[in-house]
């Protein structure tokens, strides 16, 4: 097995994604093992937890010009499908966005949240996108109390409202805004373990009917999204994120903890609020093994999804 702290080649990486390209055209699923296969079978209701990439701004509501389109389309298909990821409908959602940062985690209690348009240069229609889903007070207090039995302080806002990486990907997947919804803040200082452990907090909810999602972007690196250079980065880094993501889970959560040693990292991202998501899933992922059901050229990079469960 590979060691979490060697840096993974360029050969390596590509290796990584060849072999899960392969599984992706026969389903998209990583195989289990027999002792994860019988895990799943004794939680038979327990809902999946995804990371996502949610795109730049906007995008899907106006004319980005980001990147071609084709490439805008096939990501917008694969959020169009989000609301089938679940096995059963979903009580709420619960949604960690790179866009809301916090001293502690906290969570939005506004019972229906207002939109917060915090990007800026969009054309008018832009800031009149709407997504009124029903907020979830309840299950605000529910993740305070798994995060306080964890020992992991918290804290609440009333008047937080949806931010695009909630709105942008949501509104794709449930046009009718009608599942109740929750955010929950990064913890400031961004510090992976820490994302892992609130991530391992909140697993119970995935028993409770709630379907978290971390929305980030697996590379972000505005300069490079806009003045080109990024691709080569952007493939080392997805292949380094592709092997880590099949590894068992303590494997998976070492190299998580380390991911700036991983080849591009600080080139794909030079701040990583897009990537903590992920660490939040991963840990509310528990045992459960991944599966890669998107990868592929967002503005001309490399991105990619994972679900686990």
């Amino acid at each position: 097995m590979t060691d979490p702290k060697q840096p993974i080649t360029r050969r390596d990486a590509t290796l990584a994604v060849a072999g899960l390209a392969g599984a992706a055209a026969v389903g998209g699923a990583i195989a289990s093992t027999p002792k994860e296969s019988a895990a799943m079978s004794q939680s038979s209701n327990r809902l999946p937890v995804v990371y996502l990439p949610h795109g730049g701004g906007p995008w899907p509501f106006i004319e980005s010009g980001v990147g071609p389109k084709d490439q805008e389309n096939r990501l917008r298909a694969y959020l169009e499908r989000l609301s089938s990821v679940p096995k059963t409908t979903p009580k709420a959602l619960l949604v960690i966005s790179a866009h809301w940062e916090a001293v502690v985690p906290t969570v939005m209690t506004h019972p229906r949240p207002p939109m917060l348009y915090d990007y800026s240069g969009f054309p008018p229609e832009s800031y009149q996108v709407q997504w009124p889903a029903p907020g979830a007070p309840e299950l605000a207090r529910r993740v305070r109390a798994l995060l306080e039995a964890s020992g992991i302080a918290s804290a609440e806002d009333p008047s937080r409202g949806f931010d695009h990486g909630t709105f942008v990907p949501l509104k794709l997947a449930w046009p009718n805004a009608d599942v109740k919804a929750l955010q929950l803040s990064l913890k400031k200082g961004l510090d992976p373990a820490e994302h892992l452990a609130i991530g391992r907090a909140l697993a119970p909810l995935r028993d409770e009917g709630v379907f978290i999602v971390g929305s980030g972007l697996s590379f972000h690196n505005l300069r490079a999204f806009f003045n080109g250079g990024g691709a080569a980065v952007a493939e080392a880094f997805d292949g380094w994120l592709h092997e880590s993501m099949t590894l068992p889970a303590a494997e998976r959560n070492a190299r998580l903890i380390d991911w700036a040693r991983a080849p591009g990292a600080r080139g794909a991202h030079p701040r990583e609020e897009h990537l903590l998501p992920l660490m939040v899933v991963a840990g509310a992922a528990l045992e459960d093994p991944v599966s890669i059901p998107y990868a592929d050229l967002y503005a001309d990079v490399r991105v990619s999804a994972f679900h686990f469960g």
